[in-house]
């Protein structure tokens, strides 16, 4: 079966669903920085499905899904539109927009970063 790119629809299924998970304090935090999921450039994966939905914006890090992976990512951007960093975590939203408050409370945030995939031989033992 090919990969499709998930629908607006399809993700809006995924937002409300974990709107419905999220404690009180993070549903405060996620109403401030949500936006109309809205489709990004990322250059390493993005292309083959138009970009990828991003659902918040705060300060210099937007919330975006890989639908690739099928887990949503906090990443950096310098250019609106356009996001610098591509991730393969396969977070709910709501762990997104824990770390989100974490970065906000501690400087620094709380989730490991699964990066793509690096080119070279797999090598089994």
């Amino acid at each position: 079966m090919e990969w499709e790119p998930i629908s607006e629809a399809d993700l809006w299924s995924k937002i409300i669903g974990a709107e419905d998970r999220m404690s009180p304090r993070i549903l405060r935090l996620w109403e401030a920085i949500k936006v109309r999921p809205q489709k990004w450039a990322e250059q390493t994966y993005g292309t083959v499905g138009g970009g990828f939905w991003v659902v918040a914006i705060m300060g210099n890090k937007v919330i975006w899904f890989n639908d690739i992976e099928d887990g949503f990512n906090c990443s950096p951007y310098v250019f609106f539109g356009r996001l610098d960093e591509y991730f393969c975590n396969q977070d709910e939203l709501e762990v997104a927009v824990q770390d989100v408050l974490t970065i906000i409370e501690t400087g620094s945030g709380s989730i490991a970063r699964c990066s793509a995939p690096l080119p070279g031989e797999w090598k089994s033992r």
